[in-house]
């Protein structure tokens, strides 16, 4: 709260004096007290007496008699408060009676009712059984997550407290904020197909609401709502006067004797009044130039000057009186009630200015519904003939029913007519069809004539039809409707007698009709049938209806009444009580008079004993006794024009604005329609000039919110931009004159609202928060600007008002880091800032727990930073001249937060990388802010963590290397699952967290959870460890996201560097493995490949997979290197299946070597030739061959099974068997060219037979193309075979089933 200035004691000294000076004026013998004291009205401002200036002792401890003297002056000093408000009510029901000035004002914005601190913990436990799944609205998590966000920032916050305790916070600010919430949230959703983002925020708001209200306001909503429209919208006098007796603490009682006293409800009484009060003020005037008692001014010109403004205001006060009519009720028209009181009256024009109306004004428009249900008593006619029926109104067209059978001759058949004619006459006729040849026309069997009028009866009745004498339906009826609407502006009608002067000269019974022409001109007319226009008509402007008693001379009528006006009378006459006490409440309304009409029956019960004249005088002559009585003469018959309004006004305004800020609505300042009307009225009325108007407006508004209510900026703007424009000579209301005492106080609320200004902007997160009231921060700053202004005209220069921002922004960063960590402090998280724990409490936390509490409160600054971005947007637009101003803010903000940074870096151990969540929270906040993207602190983090980084990266390349050495020399080479690809889908942390979930460095060993992923064949332990090393290295300093492009760019060169070489020595390293796993194996057909060969060669493949990934690099020397590497790849698988291939063919050498020993001409052929064929003479002999075929034809297929099982890639597998099988078809082609002149044993052709045979076979089922199959190496060893196989066939006598022709069946030999 801001100290008030000694200037504003002086003031108060003044106001004591002219207090003084104002009840002297009123005629009080007593004397003055000092004016209310401002404590007083503000503990109790309604109350009478309650507020006066408190006794004021004579020492620090005053004695007995002191406190005596003290007590009588305490009362008097109540007693005369009291009397001024009295005085000031007195006025006050004058301005609201009879306005001839001002009128309530419809275009104001609407205000919110305000939130109390029971309905803000009223809300919180909605939301909370939200949250906890205590209500029945159903959400989902996305919006569940909202709400917790939205309860634990927004509605938990001090600062919301703060708001809701000042009065300045309504329903709409928090369902704003909600919205605000929310759309930055939808808008990050993704898209979803059918549903689009705009119904689900239609959708969340409409859940808000109904967690707003709670289950059990559901019902209770709609009556509440509608209260409380009541006092934002236009008020009738009644609730005007209740207002401000709730303002000026008057009692109801001390209202009804000055209401009757003042004859309010004259109009021609306070006409007279407001012209005695102009008089006198021009007299006053002429009194002031004549003697030359002027306040003073600025300039001396400008004494006469003020003498013409006091006579063109009066001027203007006389034209407003007399462009106002001259009426019994006053200008109620003026005052846009919601409803009109007792004593209201419309515009009547004087006999010299009426407008007088012709017959053609009152032509009015019906609407007529004919309905005929049914005929009754039909016998003329036989029972299947057709009848129907026509309708018409005379003088409009005829319409005609649905034919019908007689003996149903029922319709239901509705005509819709309109007519100008007030009494219609309507035909209905019944006909039967004709059945003569020669007819013309059909028969007419009865008709009807009506002549309905808009008071006849609207249901269906049963009328007797006029039949043809010769007829035989003597009770021929019909049943039918007639419903005739009555216009808008026909008000009323029915059958009087009348006898006027002017009009309706003859006692005769007529149809009026009360015609409403325009909405202050109506018309009784009388009607006869089927006419438009009336007959006669008498506009009812200046007449005064009333009961009268009945008129022995008059014939026809029993209740009178009677319209009276100068030099004319009009008896009018019903038939019943009733309809006479229906037409005058009618015309009643419609002559606007301020008199109600009593029926002389309630008029006797006022008063038994007197006529209606004599009751009136004696309940005047009561109150006025009652007024004597309580000794309120002195205020009604004092002179405004000797009394000093403007002290007057400054108390009115005074009271009215701490009523406005003590009702239910959240003003924050403005004042509501009807305080407005009469402060206006009041204003224009007494000649309060408007600068001292907005000087204490200005003075009252400040005085609040340096107490800690909220105002409006734009509020104050207005008053002193109005102020500055008079001081300045612009002229805003007419005024030129400037006095000297409206120069000394503007400037001194200049420099008060400066200083005010200035201290909101600095505190504008805790005076705005949230960004609310909207708008408020930026037109805060739009009014700083108008108020450093020299004057109206010339603006001042932009660098000193960024100066004086500049100074506020870096008071606003020291107060936003200040309370912060206050909060952080009560909250329990903090423990190591100086200027909030002393040393020693900072020097026995743990550097683990100033890490936590550097990371937390690192968190509260961006999330202070996000809400002044996402709450007080409109400050950056404000700012738009200056943005670097908002960055110098941000700048300030952080640099306080670095000294607790580097404390808490500073005191944590050499090689620990717990602080890099740090970086990553701080620099993905700040290289997303233009304004602070490689700012000062900015760079400042940068800073501290480049040599981290760079140790980090070290430490993790020794460790993978040292990793790769120990893990290949250690290597089983058992297959386990892909690691780096499978991560997504095992509960791994992701990549940013990982820093600090790496294992300790150098000892970069095999996580424990990888062994539950050996399960399916993949690369080995250690290949498979080395690229999720690398992965996850890549991945970290990726998710660094490091701002400064050179180092990020030296950084990724230097991880795919790293990645290159790592991945070259896992490749020759496997190749060695690979090659010595090779030269132990066995060389016969029991060869079986090992699973650990298949094992290396998947190393070979995801080391291609993993190079693109992990090596790949744009630019020209590293995409080079790039190649080299995948080159070496290549190179290498292409050598390890060459080393296969070599293995496979060597087992076919073998098996051929063995077939060798057949050949023609050898010895050991020649042995086993005999021995086989004189053994087989006495037993079976097992044919030498099948079993070598059939064991290679195993191994063969045996091991293309566990390659195709167990190496993941199919294009090397399908370069191994085209090899293999280009060497094989080779080495068996070969083998034979070497025995072209010798002829194959039988043995051997069929061994050889059966491995090609079988060999093509496998390897086509296996996907070796065509091409490759069908080699020419294939056809030459074909075309052999097959002549062996003819040869054999002749001198052998076949090969028992072997063959190489595709279509025969081999024989299965045992």
């Amino acid at each position: 709260m801001l100290d008030p200035s000694s200037s504003e004691e002086e003031s108060d000294e003044g106001l004591e004096e002219e207090s003084r000076d104002v009840l002297a004026a009123a005629g009080g013998s007593q004397r003055a007290p000092p004016a209310p004291a401002r404590e007083g009205r503000r503990e109790a401002p309604g109350r009478a007496g309650g507020g006066g200036g408190a006794a004021r002792p004579g020492s620090p401890s005053p004695s007995v008699l002191s406190e005596g003297r003290d007590e009588p002056e305490r009362q008097l000093d109540e007693e005369q408060e009291r009397r001024i408000r009295l005085q000031l009510y007195v006025f006050v029901v004058r301005c609201i009676a009879y306005p001839f000035n001002a009128k309530q004002p419809t275009d104001m914005a609407r205000r919110q009712q305000k939130l109390n601190k029971q309905q803000l913990q009223l809300l919180k436990e909605r939301f909370q059984a939200f949250l906890n799944g205590e209500t029945q609205i159903v959400a989902d998590e996305a919006f569940c997550n909202a709400v917790r966000s939205y309860y634990e920032v927004f509605l938990k916050s001090d600062r919301v407290a703060r708001m809701v305790q000042s009065g300045g916070c309504s329903a709409n600010d928090f369902r704003e904020v909600f919205k605000k919430n929310i759309e930055k949230r939808v808008r990050s959703l993704p898209e979803i197909d059918g549903l689009s983002k705009e119904t689900v925020l239609s959708s969340w708001i409409a859940k808000y609401d109904a967690i707003y209200r709670g289950e059990e306001d559901l019902c209770k909503q709609p009556n509440r709502m509608a209260l409380s429209a009541v006092s934002e919208l236009i008020l009738s006098k009644e609730q005007l006067y209740e207002m401000f007796q709730q303002i000026l603490g008057i009692k109801k009682l001390e209202h009804q004797l000055l209401y009757n006293a003042c004859q309010l409800d004259n109009a021609d009484e306070q006409a007279a009044q407001i012209r005695r009060e102009l008089d006198g003020r021009l007299q006053l005037a002429e009194k002031m130039a004549k003697e030359r008692k002027f306040p003073k001014f600025i300039a001396k010109e400008m004494e006469n000057m003020y003498i013409e403004e006091l006579r063109s205001s009066v001027n203007l006060l006389m034209a407003n009186l007399e462009s106002l009519p001259v009426s019994k009720g006053g200008p109620e028209f003026k005052l846009q009630k919601l409803k009109r009181s007792q004593n209201s009256a419309f515009l009547d024009i004087g006999d010299e200015n009426e407008i007088q109306l012709s017959k053609s004004d009152v032509v009015l428009s019906f609407t007529l519904e004919i309905v005929i249900m049914e005929v009754q008593g039909l016998k003329s006619v036989a029972p299947n003939r057709i009848v129907y029926c026509t309708m018409e109104v005379e003088g409009g067209e005829k319409l005609q029913t649905d034919q019908a059978e007689a003996s149903r001759p029922q319709w239901g058949t509705q005509g819709d007519f309109t007519t100008t004619h007030p009494r219609p006459v309507v035909k209905v006729k019944l006909f039967t069809e004709s059945t003569g040849v020669l007819a013309l026309e059909d028969k007419e069997l009865g008709r009807v004539i009506l002549y309905p009028t808009s008071n006849s009866s609207k249901s269906a009745e049963l009328h007797r039809m006029m039949v043809p004498k010769s007829s035989q339906d003597s009770d021929l009826k019909i049943k039918l409707a007639v419903r005739m609407d009555k216009p808008p502006h026909m008000k009323h009608s029915g059958y009087l007698y009348a006898l006027g002067q002017k009009v309706w000269k003859r006692w005769k019974k007529r149809y009026f009709v009360l015609v409403q022409v325009s909405q202050y001109t109506f018309a009784m007319c009388s009607y006869r049938e089927k006419k438009s226009e009336p007959q006669e008509l008498m506009q009812l402007e200046g007449y005064t209806v009333d009961y009268t008693d009945p008129h022995p001379g008059l014939q026809g009528g029993q209740m009178f009444f009677n319209a009276v006006k100068e030099g004319d009378t009009v008896i009018f006459a019903s038939d019943d009580e009733q309809d006479r006490i229906l037409w005058v409440q009618a015309m009643y309304r419609a002559t606007g008079q301020s008199y109600k009409p009593v029926p002389a029956i309630q008029t006797q019960k006022v008063n038994p004993k007197g006529g209606t004249l004599h009751a009136g005088a004696q309940l005047r002559k009561f109150y006025a006794d009652r007024f004597q009585k309580h000794g309120m003469d002195e205020f009604i018959s004092a002179s405004p024009c000797k009394l000093d309004h403007a002290f007057l006004f400054r108390i009115l305004q005074r009271q009215t604005l701490d009523h406005r800020l003590n009702d239910s609505y959240s003003c924050l300042g403005w004042f509501s329609p009807g305080q407005v009307f009469v402060l206006d009225e009041y204003c224009a009325r007494y000649g309060v000039r408007g600068c001292h108007r907005h000087l204490c407006y200005l003075t009252e508004l400040m005085e609040h919110s340096e107490s800690g209510a909220v105002v409006d900026p734009t509020l104050l703007h207005y008053s002193f931009a109005f102020c500055a424009s008079h001081v300045h000579g612009s002229r805003p209301d007419g005024i030129g004159t400037v006095s000297m005492e409206e120069k000394d106080r503007f400037e001194e609320i200049k420099e008060r609202l400066s200083f005010l200004l200035e201290n909101q902007i600095s505190h504008f997160r805790y005076c705005f928060p949230f960004g609310r009231p909207e708008g408020a921060l930026k037109a805060t700053l739009s009014l700083l600007e108008r108020v450093l202004m020299k004057d109206i005209a010339t603006p001042i220069p932009a660098e000193e008002v960024k100066k004086v921002v500049r100074k506020c922004l870096e008071k606003a960063a020291l107060i936003n880091y200040t309370r912060l960590t206050e909060y952080a402090k009560i909250e329990g998280q903090v423990t190591l800032f100086c200027f909030v724990f002393d040393t020693e409490t900072m020097s026995q936390a743990s550097p683990a727990r100033k890490l936590e509490d550097v990371l937390h409160l690192a968190e509260l600054c961006i999330e202070v930073l996000q809400q002044n971005e996402e709450h007080h947007a409109e400050g950056r637009e404000a700012f738009a001249w200056w943005p670097d101003l908002l960055a110098e803010h941000a700048e300030k903000f952080w640099a306080l937060f670095t000294v607790d940074m580097d404390t808490a870096l500073e005191a944590q151990p050499q090689d620990s990388w717990d602080s890099f969540p740090l970086f990553q929270l701080l620099n993905n906040f700040l290289r997303n802010d233009t304004l602070l993207c490689n700012g000062k602190f900015h760079k400042h983090l940068q800073e501290i963590f480049v040599p981290l980084v760079v140790r980090y990266v070290d430490l993790m390349e020794s460790s993978i290397a040292q990793s790769i050495h120990r893990g290949f020399e250690q290597e089983t080479w058992q297959p386990v699952k892909n690691i780096a690809n499978s991560l997504p889908n095992v509960a791994l942390p992701k990549a940013p967290s990982l820093p600090r979930n790496l294992p300790q460095i150098p000892s970069f060993s095999t996580p424990s959870w990888m062994a539950s992923l050996y399960e399916s064949t993949n690369g080995s332990a250690t290949s498979e460890d080395l690229f999720w090393k690398l992965d996850a290295l890549q991945m970290f300093v990726f998710d660094l996201h490091w701002p400064e492009q050179e180092f990020a760019h030296h950084l990724e060169q230097r991880l795919k560097l790293m990645a290159s070489d790592m991945i070259e020595a896992c490749v020759k390293r496997t190749r060695t493995a690979f090659e010595l796993k090779l030269q132990k194996a066995s060389k016969t057909t029991d060869l079986r490949i090992p699973a650990s060969v298949c094992t290396m060669l998947n190393v070979l493949v995801d080391a291609k997979k993993q190079s693109t990934k992990l090596c790949a690099l744009d630019g020209g020397q590293e995409q080079q290197y790039h190649s080299k590497i995948d080159d070496l790849i290549d190179s290498t698988v292409k050598e390890i299946i060459s080393m296969l291939v070599s293995k496979f063919v060597a087992v076919l050498e073998g098996v051929l070597s063995k077939l060798s020993r057949y050949d023609e001409g050898t010895f050991f052929s020649s042995i086993l030739s005999f021995t086989v064929k004189a053994a087989a003479k006495y037993v079976d002999v097992p044919k030498p061959g099948m079993d070598l075929a059939d064991t290679y034809i195993m191994f063969v297929r045996q091991n293309q099974d566990i390659l195709r099982e167990k190496v993941n890639e199919e294009m090397y597998i399908e370069k191994l068997f085209d090899q293999w099988y280009s060497s094989s078809m080779k080495v068996i082609c070969v083998w034979l060219a070497d025995r072209l002149d010798l002829q194959l044993h039988i043995y051997q052709l069929k061994t050889l037979i059966k491995i090609v045979k079988k060999t093509y076979r496998d390897f086509r089922l296996q996907g070796v193309l065509e091409g490759t199959l069908n080699s020419k190496t294939y056809d030459t060893l074909h075309r052999r075979l097959t002549v062996e196989e003819a040869t054999a066939s002749v001198s052998e006598g076949g090969l028992q089933g072997i063959t190489m022709k595709d279509s025969d069946e081999e024989e299965e030999e045992g």
